[in-house]
């Protein structure tokens, strides 16, 4: 069977290259590739994308066998129904291997027509790495990348303040954009750019703030024979989303000139202040995703819906959201519970199969950005700690053992990360610390954290007890008797 292809495909258009796009995988594609796709075919919008890599993959490979094409399938409840449709995304022109292609990713940056940057890193990827250097090819971190990327376009266009971009960062931080910004600056500082440059960053350049919000699963390996045969070719790159989306960007109207998003019929807006909607779904919506992560998965189950649907795991994480997560927002109540009430429906969505496995990377970092600021706001609040988000902390910190009873977990963070639990872990292995000292040492590692956690009265003691009971009786007895406790109280 044929590989899709642009031949294959009656209505493809290579159109102009108008977006730098860092992040080849799957949300990408299917919230901000398929919106781009849409302002093609319903405005005069006229752009493609241009995608790059901020880690090692081979997608970028398979996107240029592809012609940049995919197959977007969306799923779910749309006007009121339950709807599954699938099309094919014809907005990203090529991809970039940066370690193999560097020199396309500088050309790139002298393109006349190029005018927004758009990024998906996870919540690990906006930081300043300083051993990133200039002349690196290419820089290790994404600031230091696009950095780099700026400094080119701004010396190729001698500073025309016509030439500047738009950066929309996706990362699930607060002030994604303004964060950006600060570490542009910092390079610039740091490789002597010149004071020309930062004026020209400050000037012509419009970092935004924004806040997304659809489930992708992604490729339906469990399904992908029956789909490909429904299609009639082969697509590597296929992916699976929710048919729900938000956008919400922080950043000055006349953006939408360029980007006519107001001109067709997707949930995605400017607004002045996006931080009461950053709040709400960041911590109900993904702090739930990390905080029931390694719960499920170590209970033995293997996708969000099985553990919302689970009779303990989906008591568990029905609580967690209404018990100790709703309670520390500044909202109405009763509209946070009806926004909870919808997230709790979108993770029973019987079409998607969204693994668990999947939403697992860089859950450290996560953990510190969706759940951290919930279970400092409770103890802050209710002057006791959140069992539920502690127990959800502690099964993560076990997770990172790396084991599923005899199954190997594929751990994916950064190597620092990585290596730090697998001396922990192995230390507890060979006796030499006990689990107490091994709660003491993690909660007390700042750049985890960017805090010491053990200065929270009593939550290395019972982070502690989590983890003897993790290890003593397994997660299944553990998780029973934290939830029994709610209903003998």
């Amino acid at each position: 069977m044929e590989k899709l292809n642009r031949k294959m495909s009656d209505d493809f258009i290579l159109y102009p290259e108008k977006i730098l796009q860092f992040g080849e995988g799957n949300f990408l594609r299917a919230f901000v590739d398929w919106q781009i796709d849409i302002l093609n075919k319903e405005t005069d919008f006229n752009g493609s994308v241009v995608v790059v890599q901020p880690r090692s993959s081979d997608k970028i490979a398979r996107l240029n066998n592809q012609d940049g094409l995919f197959t977007l399938y969306l799923q779910g409840l749309k006007d009121g129904k339950a709807v599954s449709e699938h099309m094919v995304i014809n907005s990203i022109s090529r991809g970039i291997h940066l370690a193999d292609h560097y020199n396309q990713y500088i050309e790139l940056a002298e393109n006349k027509d190029l005018r927004f940057v758009i990024s998906n890193t996870t919540e690990a990827g906006i930081y300043f790495e300083e051993s990133d250097k200039l002349d690196d090819r290419p820089q290790k971190s994404f600031p230091g990348k696009l950095a780099a990327f700026l400094y080119h376009r701004f010396k190729a266009f001698n500073g025309d303040d016509q030439k500047g971009c738009i950066m929309i960062p996706t990362e699930l931080i607060e002030g994604n954009g303004t964060k950006l910004k600060e570490i542009i600056l910092q390079f610039a500082s740091l490789w002597n750019l010149g004071d020309a440059f930062v004026k020209w960053i400050c000037e012509a350049n419009t970092f935004c703030n924004s806040l997304v919000d659809r489930i992708v699963p992604g490729f339906p390996k469990d399904s992908v024979q029956e789909i490909t045969e429904e299609l009639g070719y082969e697509d590597e790159l296929l992916v699976v989303g929710e048919q729900y989306h938000q956008w919400v960007i922080e950043g000055p109207k006349w953006i939408e000139k360029e980007f006519p998003i107001d001109k067709v019929n997707l949930n995605t807006f400017f607004v002045d202040d996006l931080n009461p909607y950053r709040v709400q779904k960041v911590r109900i919506l993904n702090g739930a995703h990390t905080a029931m992560m390694p719960v499920a998965y170590l209970s033995g189950l293997d996708t969000v819906a099985e553990a919302v649907c689970d009779e303990v795991v989906g008591e568990f994480v029905q609580e967690l959201i209404f018990d100790e997560i709703l309670p520390t927002l500044d909202f109405p109540q009763e509209e946070l519970r009806l926004f909870a009430n919808d997230v709790l429906n979108r993770f029973r969505n019987p079409f998607i199969k969204h693994y668990l496995m999947s939403i697992s990377m860089n859950s450290i970092s996560k953990f510190k950005t969706r759940n951290l600021p919930t279970l400092l706001d409770y103890v802050e609040t209710k002057k006791e700690l959140p069992r539920k988000m502690i127990f959800a902390l502690s099964s993560l910190l076990y997770f990172y053992q790396g084991k599923r009873n005899e199954e190997v977990i594929p751990l994916a963070d950064d190597t620092d990360v990585l290596q730090l639990f697998k001396e922990l872990w192995g230390h507890v292995t060979e006796g030499t610390k006990t689990i107490e000292q091994f709660a003491k040492e993690v909660l007390g590692h700042e750049k985890l954290w960017g805090m010491n956690l053990n200065h929270i009265a009593g939550l290395t003691v019972m982070v502690a007890e989590y983890l003897q009971q993790l290890n003593q009786k397994g997660m299944k007895q553990a998780l029973e008797t934290l939830v029994k406790e709610r209903s003998v109280k």
